[in-house]
């Protein structure tokens, strides 16, 4: 049975992907400060330079930057306690460089799983598994 906890953590995580759907980037960067914590700990494949929310916002805009019709599908969406573990299908088409890569106009699909624990109504972690190895042979570089 949900608690309101996790209902209140779900809508969250499905907000923050809803506002990168739109591809607005001061929307996008409005919601990551409304439902990120100022110190969140972050871990993803993407190397960033920034920290807290900062590094929250620098992924997106990477992502935005190289793929500026991305498009997350949330497919599957389970809550337990303080944690939310998404999985998400994204479609994009590679028109900015990307982790060195200059754009091919590739089309790509690949699928991750994030994990995002809350900590007094926001997000305080997120750990990502991305499958780059997907992403990187549509892109023909593997």
């Amino acid at each position: 049975m949900p608690t309101d906890q996790t209902t209140r953590n779900k809508a969250s995580f499905r907000r923050l992907h809803e506002a990168a759907n739109t591809r607005d980037a001061a929307l996008l960067a409005q919601t990551i400060d409304e439902l990120v914590a100022p110190d969140v700990r972050l871990g993803t494949p993407l190397p960033v330079r920034a920290t807290g929310v900062q590094a929250v916002k620098e992924v997106w805009t990477i992502l935005l930057r190289a793929y500026p019709d991305l498009h997350l599908t949330v497919e599957d969406l389970i809550a337990e306690g303080d944690k939310v573990v998404g999985r998400t299908t994204v479609t994009g088409t590679h028109q900015g460089e990307y982790m060195g890569i200059p754009p091919t106009g590739t089309s790509v699909t690949y699928n991750e799983i994030f994990i995002f624990r809350f900590q007094d109504g926001r997000i305080a972690e997120i750990w990502g598994v991305v499958d780059l190895f997907a992403q990187l042979k549509q892109l023909g570089v593997l």
